[in-house]
């Protein structure tokens, strides 16, 4: 049987407005409850506030949320794209099997002589440029250790003065009947030479590639 909360209403009203009789404390709490169970204080315009506020707060905490998922990804693409750009520029790596490549590339360097004296570096590349300005011997610094081959080319260019000028050799260069080449002496000649080697740098073989080039 449904409880008519108008009933219980009008039964508290009387019993607190009436001027005779008595009525027990217990009846009033009673009926007060009731009245409080039955007439709920929250109304349906309350209840659709909370409800509005609590999916504000809710799409606020999303929209948050999704803001941190997109910086964080936005990180993280940049990191990617930063390493996959600078891959090609690992120093040192070791491949082990078959390399394949399409074509490769070496760095050159164009080296100078002080005091008669000139250092090709192993470590800073595989072709090498010497313009003579004066007499000068040769030191080759940094080759890979013994088990690896190096080889690198080295271009002699004379002076435009047609100067002469000699170069000696590192002893541990091998030449072909053990005979250094004689530089093109001319203004501007260019000879290239070859050197490898596969023992840390103990010896090294010298071929001419060609002399007398324009």
């Amino acid at each position: 049987m449904a409880i008519s909360t108008t009933v219980v209403e009008a039964s508290l009203t009387t019993k607190l407005n009436a001027t005779t009789g008595s009525t027990d404390g217990k009846e009033f709490l009673l009926l007060g409850k009731a009245v409080e169970a039955l007439t709920p204080s929250v109304t349906v315009a309350s209840v659709i506030s909370e409800g509005t506020t609590q999916v504000g707060l809710v799409t606020a905490q999303g929209n948050t949320q999704v803001g941190l998922v997109t910086a964080q990804g936005t990180t993280q693409v940049a990191a990617v794209q930063a390493a996959g750009s600078s891959y090609a520029a690992i120093a040192g790596a070791t491949f082990t099997g078959e390399v394949l490549a399409a074509s490769y590339n070496e760095t050159f360097a164009a080296v100078t002589s002080s005091s008669n004296a000139t250092t090709v570096d192993c470590h800073a590349g595989n072709s090498f440029s010497h313009t003579l300005t004066e007499n000068t011997t040769f030191t080759f610094t940094n080759p890979p250790a013994s088990g690896t081959s190096y080889t690198m080319s080295i271009e002699i260019i004379q002076d435009s003065g047609a100067s002469g000028f000699t170069v000696t050799w590192p002893s541990a260069v091998d030449w072909p009947a053990a005979t250094a080449p004689t530089l093109t002496a001319t203004a501007s000649a260019k000879d290239i030479f070859v050197f490898t080697t596969r023992d840390g740098g103990t010896n090294w073989y010298g071929f001419t590639a060609g002399q007398a080039l324009a």
